[in-house]
């Protein structure tokens, strides 16, 4: 081809031929690896696994969503944290948040 690069080449392989089903699975299997976790962490998994599939930004997509997963990272939460969830919206009792908590703290 005499230094003439393909106009939908990416990393070597045509976007016609064989190379280019390679590169859609990989890409489709890490989308679908990050929408399960998106999922899982209450974010938009389907927009997650669009813009990750997305030739050429995808992979650019993939990292800003690293970035933003790590960020926003839930912490883990004790009983007493839920209990106090609880009462504060109002789904249990003071009489009755007392008692959890004091069965909760061993007293």
């Amino acid at each position: 081809m005499n230094g003439f690069m393909h106009p939908f080449g990416f990393f070597g392989y045509s976007f016609l031929g064989l190379g280019m089903l390679f590169w859609w699975i990989i890409f489709f299997l890490v989308g679908y690896l990050v929408y399960q976790d998106a999922n899982r962490r209450g974010m938009n998994g389907l927009l997650w696994f669009i813009l990750v599939i997305l030739p050429m930004v995808g992979i650019l997509f993939l990292v800003l969503y690293i970035i933003i997963r790590e960020s926003s990272a839930p912490r883990d939460r004790t009983p007493l944290d839920l209990l106090k969830e609880r009462y504060a919206r109002g789904e249990i009792t003071e009489e009755e948040y007392k008692r959890m908590k004091r069965e909760l703290e061993g007293s």
